[in-house]
């Protein structure tokens, strides 16, 4: 049986896939549980995958 390749994917080089995160801020709360600030990756807008990139060369 033949063993199916699929393409390899467009991982964003930010973020290296994980667009949604939640940072520690260094405050807790009054039960005593961290206070977290989720941020999403700017460069792919959350989706954790790269643009393809755009043609650059002039053809003449």
């Amino acid at each position: 049986m033949t063993q199916h390749h699929h393409a390899q994917g467009r991982i964003c080089p930010n973020c290296d896939g994980f667009p949604r995160v939640a940072i520690a801020t260094g405050t807790r709360r009054p039960d005593g549980s961290r206070t977290t600030a989720p941020v999403t990756c700017p460069a792919c807008q959350g989706s954790g995958t790269a643009r393809r990139a755009a043609l650059t060369a002039v053809q003449s």
